[in-house]
């Protein structure tokens, strides 16, 4: 089996050339991103492997499925970039649900604790002898009430970490998890009461832009907005003036609702022409993270061997647990609770 691997880095190739070696798959590593122009270089390949900024639109698929492509294996867990309702019928659509939620939960606490102890800001001024404390008070967590919207395997994790800093949690989610323990309250509910939200949510019709102007002015001034799930679940352009009015203390942002022809990329010594990335970079009180939550050793593996494991079940069986399916959620159209395939 050949499959075409786009937006490839140097840090996909070591395991997805082992699992696919020991699973028959043969990867061609592309570093270009799957778009119109591009979609040509999967021609002679069974299926293509695509990640979260690769543009998987309806022109993309219907030149894919011409070439004879019925496969498009996600290596990761979101897909908002891929139009699955044009996939209906024609692509089957595999992903990855799961790969490591403590890579995205710890990296969650790590910008937050970055952020409220000044340690980006020490780190400099140490490398030049500046051993000054001015300017780097922080806030203990301890005590502190963290509102977390998804609480799904990594909110729940990230919850977990929140619980041993001794804070006090509270949450939203659409299914609220049974059994959990979990405090959950309604979105006001939490905008009101939080020190810190940190979010942990899929991207979709309900819940993008949930960080908003109406929102923001909701919240407790001063509090801290962390994002590592999807980027346009905040409004951006709301987000830098909640900022320049002093209601949001800090932001911690490890995705950007236009990322997707920034990061992963290195930009240094260009002009960046997203103004309002570029003005939230300049931000004292704003971390920037380019979607590395997920990069770590164990997630990498994960993410490798459970992507070539769909790939290899899709073709022995025909179907694969891990497909995508548009009427999922609706009991009586979704075919893939009843088949095990979408279509």
């Amino acid at each position: 089996m050949k499959f075409a691997f786009f937006d490839a880095k140097p840090y996909d190739k070591p395991s997805f050339e082992k699992y696919g070696n020991e699973n028959g798959v043969k990867f061609r590593f592309f570093e270009t991103k799957l778009n119109e122009d591009t979609v040509d270089l999967a021609n002679g390949c069974d299926g293509v492997c695509a990640f979260v900024n690769d543009t998987i639109n309806a022109p993309v698929i219907d030149k894919l499925y011409d070439m004879g492509i019925r496969v498009i294996a996600m290596r990761c867990a979101g897909y908002n970039n891929v139009d699955i309702k044009h996939c209906f019928g024609k692509i089957h659509v595999l992903r990855v649900p799961a790969y490591s939620p403590y890579a995205v939960a710890e990296h969650t606490m790590a910008m937050l604790l970055t952020s409220i102890r000044r340690i980006h800001k020490a780190y400099i001024r140490t490398k030049d002898f500046n051993f000054s404390l001015n300017g780097l008070t922080g806030f203990d967590l301890h005590g502190k009430t963290v509102g977390v919207i998804g609480t799904g395997r990594i909110g729940r994790v990230f919850i977990d970490i929140c619980r041993g800093f001794g804070m006090k949690v509270i949450a939203y989610d659409k299914y609220p998890a049974k059994d959990s323990g979990i405090d959950y309250v309604s979105t006001d509910e939490l905008f009101a009461q939080s020190d810190i939200i940190s979010l942990h949510c899929p991207l979709n019709e309900e819940s993008y832009h949930i960080i908003s102007e109406k929102s923001i002015k909701l919240m407790k001034k001063g509090v801290v907005i962390v994002n590592t799930s999807r980027g346009a679940l905040i409004d951006a352009d709301a987000l830098l003036e909640g900022i320049k009015e002093r209601k949001v203390g800090a932001a911690c942002l490890d995705v950007y609702e236009e990322e997707a022809d920034i990061f992963f990329e290195d930009y240094s010594g260009h002009i960046i022409a997203d103004d309002t990335l570029a003005r939230l970079i300049t931000m004292p009180n704003v971390i920037v993270t380019s979607h590395q939550a997920f990069l770590t050793e164990e997630a990498l593996s994960n993410i490798a061997e459970t992507t070539v494991s769909n790939i290899a079940e899709f073709f022995a069986d025909g179907k694969c647990q891990n497909e995508l399916c548009y009427h999922c959620g609706n009991i009586e159209e979704c075919r893939k609770n009843r088949m095990g395939k979408c279509f």
